[in-house]
């Protein structure tokens, strides 16, 4: 385990507290508050990093070290930015869409655990129980760093609840995971490309989403992405949320592109999302959460499911997938 001094430079102490310094620097110019988002991602920005700060400084028991050591690890160009999670329920109805729901719980509890705050965007109720889709984002430092791993197909087998003859069902959810990215200089969108419909929003029992006829979804033509925005209080609002997703998936598959076509060229091949999954989660006839990438097992799903997934992260960071 790294010692504190060693840390110190892997966490880049001393270069986030300047950088500190230089927002609070142009937080004294009266104009710097004349751009409301800009002045809260920036507010933000400074927490986030005050945060690691004070973590370091107070760290001393080795769990707290270790803890900073594997932060230390997420060098990744987006790892220390906040996470926007979409979930989306497989096939089998309201099976698939409660599983969806369930994961949607563990995600939020998995912030709570990290001291992080938490944000639903969209969500799409299922017709009787569930949700069919939510897009969730997650604000802390490293949020995306430590959430990235959990982007793939997730499995559950269990006895329905929804079934009269107590029947073994297994369903299928997609998570996919992309950092919140506040100007990607290089994605460019044509307003031409984009199609914005605006609906009514329905709330989910809970979720704490208002109901507004002010709910936005934004479809990228060209490559057929679609993001919807609901929480936020107008429709300006909603659309100015939406569009910063929005260019945050476009360079997200960018980034993808780019990394498979580097596998065509080494001769690696790429499999599908749907149907790989990356973990598989058993509640009967046994109890196990088995990790497929890293051959990590718990035989605590239900600690797995209130939102414990750090040897899950913790394996897969350190494999280096």
């Amino acid at each position: 385990m790294a010692n504190k001094e060693e840390l110190k430079n892997l966490l880049k102490i001393d270069e986030k507290k300047s950088q500190i310094a230089q927002i609070q620097k142009e937080m004294q110019d009266p104009s710097f508050w004349a751009d409301q988002e800009k002045s809260r991602n920036a507010t933000q920005e400074m927490a986030n990093l005050q945060k690691i700060i004070n973590e370091y400084e107070k760290a001393e028991a080795p769990e707290e070290l270790h803890k900073l050591e594997l932060e230390a690890t997420l060098a990744g160009q987006y790892d220390f930015n906040n996470a926007i999670l979409s979930l989306h329920a497989g096939a089998g109805g309201t099976e698939a869409q409660d599983w969806a729901e369930m994961l949607l719980r563990m995600f939020e509890r998995f912030a709570e655990r990290r001291g992080f705050s938490y944000q639903i965007l969209e969500i799409s109720p299922g017709e009787e129980a569930g949700i069919k889709s939510a897009t969730i984002k997650i604000n802390g430092p490293y949020a995306y760093g430590f959430l990235k791993s959990e982007a793939g197909v997730h499995r559950l087998v269990r006895i329905s609840p929804f079934d009269s003859d107590k029947a073994r069902h297994t369903s299928f959810a997609l998570v996919e995971v992309i950092p919140e990215i506040e100007q990607a200089n290089e994605i460019n969108i044509d307003e031409k490309d984009l199609r914005i419909d605006v609906y009514r929003s329905r709330g989910h029992g809970g979720q704490g989403v208002n109901t507004t006829d002010s709910a936005v979804r934004i479809t990228h033509t060209p490559t057929g992405i679609v993001v919807a925005v609901q929480n936020e209080r107008s429709q300006l609002q909603n659309k100015n949320t939406a569009l910063k997703i929005l260019q945050s998936k476009l360079l997200a598959l960018k980034l993808k592109e780019r990394k498979e076509e580097t596998n065509k060229i080494r001769g690696e091949h790429m499999a599908a999302a749907w149907g790989n999954q990356i973990r598989s989660y058993v509640l009967h006839p046994y109890k196990q959460v088995k990790d497929h990438r890293t051959e990590v097992v718990s035989n605590d799903p239900n600690e797995v499911l209130n939102g414990n997934l750090d040897q899950f992260i913790e394996s897969f960071l350190k494999k280096g997938i």
